[in-house]
């Protein structure tokens, strides 16, 4: 059976910083992640969607947390199609044509910048989230199957924002598409999200809690995203994490309701159901129940995972 693996996406967003969920004292990075390790065994790294990170920086990631921690990265914007402002690349590609060869390049550097993470076992898998005008068709798929040969020994997991992806009609041909490419299916919660997509690589299952916010996909990050989960919202989604425990070596769910200490509640609410509805040896053990001290934190029970309401 599958180990469970839940964190948040991210652990730097302001909004946390603001909330309180840091202990005092941990103004400064490396305090900041060694403290997170504590409680999760899994974090998003979304800043390298933003901009190519640095070889030292995924070290240093390493460096600070403990064996067995996970890392799942987000791909840079410009290998997903999104819209990439000429700043966030490099000064020497900033006049280049947007086309594969450009890609291609900003690959490598990517690619090179995150090997001392998979070098170090953190890596989890890395993160290709499609932005929903790569609509369903042929040319999508050719896009797709292009990054996955320049990626083809990574792990790679696929989120769609456009749910025609998984609506009835379309999802076994999805599915079998990404089984094909040996590329991890992303489920997602919203409040447009299509059933649960299925497990489609045997080494990892991926979820990610977008919220449900009535503002989803319209207005500020705030609007989309602001949603506290309940623990019944939570308890849903108990049958398809077993579901996908059974079919999968690995199983990551990540909270991206990132408004205050949303996220982390949450993925504490749904340790704790996960807890108490699943054998041990189905889930893996917060940080700080296995006393992780290489991530600097405590060993026994620390203090509560929030400190305040969103």
């Amino acid at each position: 059976m599958a180990d469970i693996l839940i964190g948040t996406c991210g652990w730097t967003d302001p909004a946390l910083l603001r909330s309180g969920w840091y202990p005092p004292g941990h103004r400064d990075a490396e305090k900041r992640l060694r403290h997170y390790a504590t409680r999760f065994p899994l974090v998003e790294a979304d800043s390298p969607y933003y901009a190519l990170p640095a070889p030292r920086t995924a070290a240093l990631w390493a460096e600070r947390t403990p064996p067995g921690f996970r890392f799942d990265v987000k791909a840079f914007s410009l290998l997903t199609g999104h819209r990439t402002r000429p700043a966030t690349l490099p000064a020497d590609l900033r006049d280049h044509p947007r086309d594969e060869a450009l890609r291609t390049e900003v690959w490598t550097r990517y690619a090179e910048a995150l090997a001392p993470l998979r070098d170090a076992g953190r890596l989890g898998t890395l993160l290709f989230q499609y932005p929903p005008s790569l609509t369903p068709g042929p040319e999508a798929e050719a896009f797709i199957r292009t990054a996955r040969e320049r990626a083809h020994d990574w792990p790679f997991a696929v989120e769609f924002r456009d749910p025609a992806w998984w609506h009835p009609a379309q999802a076994a041909r999805t599915a079998a598409f990404l089984g094909d490419l040996n590329a991890t299916a992303v489920a997602t919660d919203t409040p447009d999200a299509p059933p649960p997509a299925p497990v489609t690589t045997p080494h990892l299952h991926l979820i990610r809690f977008h919220g449900r916010s009535p503002h989803w996909g319209k207005g500020t990050k705030e609007d989309r995203f602001r949603h506290s989960y309940t623990e019944q919202e939570l308890s849903a989604w108990l049958p398809p994490i077993r579901q996908a425990a059974a079919q999968a070596e690995e199983v990551h769910v990540l909270f991206n309701n990132c408004c205050g200490d949303a996220a982390p509640r949450a993925a504490q609410t749904l340790h704790d159901l996960l807890t108490t509805s699943l054998p041990h040896q189905q889930r893996r053990s917060t940080p700080h129940e296995a006393g992780w001290a290489e991530a600097g934190g405590h060993t026994g029970t620390p203090e509560g995972p929030h400190s305040r309401t969103a």
